[in-house]
């Protein structure tokens, strides 16, 4: 049954969004007529939003049939119990002409209690930032609950958070309870648990074109917050050429980064599938009998059957995703 398995490409999800722009068409050549892209769903099986296959004989294909069929092949043996005919990841590119929402995610508890849904931990990589871009996450001093509370209600909850000047390549891992936000001119890579739940706390005032605010959640974010968390979100890691060089492990998911400028012979150690994810340059991955060009922007999963391949690039990065 898994000789049909082979390095899968799926049709991005494009989301509209209020604070989006056009550099995920531009700059990643996503397809789509909207001047205000925010989002591309690269592998996605939130419900109402599973991915379809766009390469080879699974063609036409959604993520949730391929899970069916070919349950463990495609994501592992230990994934497989955990998660069932459920992708635990979605990848996304996200552009930001303005400023994203204030805003946090709830724990996996909260979360199933809620909204029978996985909590949201996530991290980013900017591939590109303006000049002056920034981005928000946590704190700029110890804040209690009470402090908080006063800040959002006078709108002053800015002056009580941290702002990063951001780059190319800098690298944010961001935990459940944390306030955190994308600046306008920020163009970044998503990694996160299969779940939409998002807790907006303030969105700086913005109306639509029929004069209505976006929904806020303040009743449910009060209790999401963990205000004692540590300011460790910033993320170092080593950047050696043609080797796997670790920038997140957390139980949830695994991101490496790996900078490929020769043909590499790559082994799948893992019990999981694996995610490459494009984010400059281009790479060609080949497996016995079949192969697939990645170029930025563009994202395959390599489905777990599938233990042994190659990655050849002249100048390419990308970044290398399984749980």
């Amino acid at each position: 049954m898994n000789e049909l398995l082979y390095p899968i490409k799926f049709d991005p999800i494009l989301k509209d969004k209020i604070w989006g722009g056009e550099k995920l068409k531009k700059v990643l050549h996503k397809k789509g007529t909207s001047k205000n892209v925010g989002e591309s769903w690269e592998i996605s099986d939130v419900e109402g939003d599973t991915s379809v296959v766009a390469n080879g004989a699974l063609k036409g294909k959604t993520l949730k049939q391929l899970l069916h069929t070919y349950k463990d092949k495609l994501i592992g043996l230990n994934n497989y119990k955990i998660f069932g005919d459920k992708f635990p990841l979605l990848i996304k590119f996200i552009d930001a002409r303005e400023d994203l929402s204030i805003q946090l995610h709830p724990n996996d508890e909260l979360a199933l209690k809620r909204h029978n849904s996985f909590g949201k931990t996530e991290m980013w990589y900017v591939m590109q930032a303006d000049q002056g871009a920034n981005l928000i996450v946590g704190f700029n001093q110890k804040v209690t609950p009470e402090m908080y509370l006063k800040h959002l209600e006078k709108k002053t909850l800015t002056k009580i958070l941290n702002f990063d000047r951001v780059g190319t390549g800098d690298t944010y891992f961001i935990e459940v309870g944390r306030l955190h936000a994308i600046g306008a001119g920020v163009l970044l890579a998503e990694i996160q648990q299969t779940s939409d739940v998002t807790y907006r706390v303030y969105d700086w005032d913005r109306v639509d074109s029929n004069g209505n605010g976006r929904e806020l959640h303040n009743d449910l974010a009060i209790d999401a917050i963990d205000f004692d968390m540590p300011d460790n979100f910033r993320v170092e890691y080593p950047t050696d050429a043609n080797k796997s060089n670790e920038m997140v492990s957390c139980p949830y998911f695994t991101t490496n980064y790996l900078k490929v400028d020769s043909k590499l012979e790559k082994k799948n150690t893992h019990d999981s599938f694996i995610i490459y994810m494009c984010v400059e340059g281009k790479a060609t991955i080949e497996t016995e009998g079949a192969k697939a060009t990645l170029v930025k922007g563009e994202t395959v999963l390599m489905p777990y059957a599938i233990d042994t391949f190659t990655i050849d690039a002249k100048d390419a990065t990308l970044l290398e995703v399984y749980v």
